[in-house]
């Protein structure tokens, strides 16, 4: 489902109401993003055929699977993360607007730039700082899963955590580019 329309001037509109430029870089990232949100929407696709083949063995045969049962933890792990980013490129993240509703084209620009450079871009940055250590550790270890027949490759899991601060922190620029033209080069 398409959240952004296209004003008469060019500009886009997403779900924040605020008009925007689209620039180089952020068409570049829209398109990233979209590809990996293409890929995790199939991912709920292959999490929802996991589950159904668990329960069938399970409840039909009586054979229960702690494979499975990572696997589908995973899906969901790697389908959460990657949605991140394409949740937040198309503006259908939690936002509470009830006040900036009534303020001024200029000053909502100026409280999503200020939320981008202060809040978004210092998280993703700070998920970056604190998750690659945590995925060098466990590649270094080659964890694997503790429970007796777990997925054997527990450490390639931990590495979506860096690629969906990368993939967000790259939302955040592009956003910023865009409301950056919006601010201060001239129509």
């Amino acid at each position: 489902m398409n959240t952004q329309v296209h004003s008469p001037d060019g500009l886009v509109v997403g779900l924040s109401g605020i008009a925007l430029p689209t620039t180089a870089f952020s068409r570049a990232v829209d398109r990233l993003i979209g590809w990996f949100g293409e890929f995790a929407s199939l991912l709920w696709t292959v999490l929802v055929l996991t589950i159904v083949l668990q329960v069938l063995l399970r409840y039909g045969f009586g054979m229960g699977s702690i494979m499975l049962e990572e696997t589908q933890w995973h899906l969901y792990a790697v389908g959460f993360l990657l949605g991140l980013s394409f949740t937040e490129m198309h503006e259908r993240h939690v936002r509470i607007d009830v006040l900036a509703e009534r303020f001024s084209r200029k000053t909502r620009l100026w409280i999503e730039f200020l939320g981008i450079s202060c809040f978004l871009l210092t998280f993703s940055l700070l998920g970056i700082w604190f998750a690659v250590p945590f995925v060098i550790s466990s590649w270094q270890l080659a964890e694997v899963s503790a429970a007796p027949g777990g997925l054997p490759y527990r450490w390639a899991i931990k590495s979506f955590l860096v690629t969906a601060f990368i993939l967000l922190t790259l939302v955040g620029m592009g956003r910023l580019t865009r409301v950056w033209v919006a601010l201060f080069r001239p129509r």
